[in-house]
């Protein structure tokens, strides 16, 4: 029987240990903290329990076909609730709720601009089109070589992708109103460029949002991460918490498995895990330039240098001793100026003068992530990565900035009734995950920066050493990841057969 090892227990990581599992692998999954999960792992402090890490489940077609491959059904793990409205959003003199009605949705677009609804109808068609096409064949391929979109299907298909136009200008081309540009523009904020900069293709995050719906797992995200385990496990999947991997051993051009630093029972020792292959689900450039000797690398100090990447956050995790009214399950600040703080983010890479924020209230719809008549609030800012300064006055600053701005726009007085709060930025995403510069998303999805263009998910220069996750195809968000996981699976038990 073969044998691998998977460093880290993210999305990616779950999802490559359990399909190798199911062909038969010897498959053990190294994680350096005491649970799994990686960014989506969870807390829980005061009687509030807090995801740490996504927040938005969309694609759900994505879960349901990942468990229905290990001949389970989604349903036999979680449940799923339809958010509705799927969010809020603020401008600066409107508060605008999404119906998670379609019906509804192209009214409130009709009121915003005449014949917008119809508009609305043309645009998500070809979104559709992009999402079928997308997730179907264009996110399952490794982009190991640009042969593998030597597909006439895929080639007739691809004007109509959209790949070599701005999702800005596809945009602006369909709507006339500002607030409209902006709900469709939001989606592709957090993968890593300017709209302006962000291939047309991703329209289809536009169709994952208005028609495949804003989705919430009962009991909260990390639910999937458990559910995950659960699979792995019943493929016989083994898992080893508070072990960090602090070398990939490699002789010749090939890995003979890792050694990792465990830390159980508070001793600290060596332990050598033998492997015919070895998936890194960490930071992949952590990986190659922490886990490998110079001449093992694929890429140079210079190549990661000019990656661009996704942003990174400051986040807060927030208990209140009160409910709140009126407010949804999800919310977005975009009562500054959208475009400034974009800049600021992707362009000139500096802290934001006025930062628009994301808030997800867990606790409107899971009575569980909070005590009773109390309220659980996630706040988030997206910022550049690589930024400086990121300590406790920076990130007071900052929460004063976004609770007056909270309070001034839901009309309720919060500051005085936060019973727990607790801050996570660029520095603890370094700390906790090896982020590359601070990254919270991974890669940004330029088109220069996609497919073949993206760190390879196998490596150039040891033939038995793979990667996953956010840093490599198809790229950022949990959707992505299972299917990361699932490419890179299929490539390792590829070269075994051969």
């Amino acid at each position: 029987m073969k044998k691998a090892v998977v460093i880290g227990s993210g999305f990616s990581g779950l999802s490559s240990a359990s399909y190798l599992a199911k062909s038969g692998w010897d498959v053990t999954v190294i994680e350096k903290h005491n649970s799994p999960g990686g960014r989506a792992r969870k807390f829980r402090e005061s009687d509030f329990e807090f995801d740490m890490g996504p927040s938005w489940y969309w694609m759900p077609d994505v879960f349901e076909r990942y468990f229905k491959n290990f001949g389970k059904s989604r349903s036999d793990y979680y449940e799923l609730t339809r958010l509705d409205p799927s969010y809020t959003v603020f401008f600066a003199d409107k508060k605008m709720e999404i119906p998670a009605k379609y019906d509804e949705l192209k009214n409130v677009f009709e009121n915003l601009e005449t014949g917008s609804g119809e508009k609305l109808e043309r645009y998500l068609d070809q979104a559709a089109f992009k999402y079928e096409v997308g997730i179907n064949s264009l996110v399952q391929k490794p982009g190991l070589s640009w042969i593998e979109f030597a597909d006439w299907n895929f080639i007739k298909g691809i004007f109509k992708m959209d790949v070599f136009s701005s999702i800005k200008s596809h945009i602006q081309k369909n709507f006339k109103s500002e607030m409209i540009r902006q709900l469709l523009e939001f989606p592709v904020l957090f993968l890593g460029a300017l709209p302006k900069n962000t291939p047309a293709l991703y329209s289809l995050m536009n169709y994952a949002d208005i028609k495949g719906g804003t989705w919430y797992p009962k009991k909260g995200m990390y639910t999937i991460i458990e559910s995950m385990c659960k699979v792995a496990e019943e493929l016989g999947v083994k898992f080893s918490f508070n072990e960090e991997v602090i070398s990939i051993n490699v002789e010749g051009k090939v890995t003979h498995g890792v050694t990792s630093e465990s830390m159980n029972d508070g001793v600290s020792r060596k332990v050598n895990y033998p492997a015919d292959a070895v998936i890194a689900s960490a930071d992949y450039h952590f990986v190659e330039t922490q886990l490998l000797a110079k001449e093992q690398r694929s890429y140079s100090d210079t190549y990661w240098d000019k990656r661009i990447l996704a942003p990174s956050c400051l986040i807060y995790f927030v208990g209140l001793n009160k409910k709140l009214k009126g407010i949804t399950h999800h919310s977005l600040f975009f009562d500054v100026d959208f475009e400034k703080h974009g800049n600021q983010i992707y362009k000139t890479k500096e802290w934001p003068d006025e930062p628009l924020f994301y808030v997800c209230a867990t606790s409107v719809t899971d009575e569980t992530a909070a005590p009773k008549g109390h309220e659980n609030l996630f706040f988030l800012i997206p910022v550049a990565s690589g930024l400086k300064g990121d300590d406790i006055r920076l990130r007071e600053k900052y929460f004063k900035k976004i609770i007056a701005r909270y309070e001034q726009k839901t009309g309720q007085e919060i500051m005085s009734n936060i019973v727990y709060k607790r801050s996570y930025g660029p520095s603890d995403f370094m700390k906790d995950y090896n982020a590359f510069k601070g990254n919270a998303y991974g890669l940004a999805n330029t088109l220069l920066q996609t497919a073949v263009l993206k760190p390879s998910c196998k490596s150039r220069k040891v033939k038995n050493l793979f990667y996953t996750g956010q840093l490599t195809v198809p790229g950022p968000g949990v959707p992505p990841s299972l299917i990361s996981g699932e490419v890179v699976a299929r490539e390792v038990i590829k070269q075994f057969i051969k």
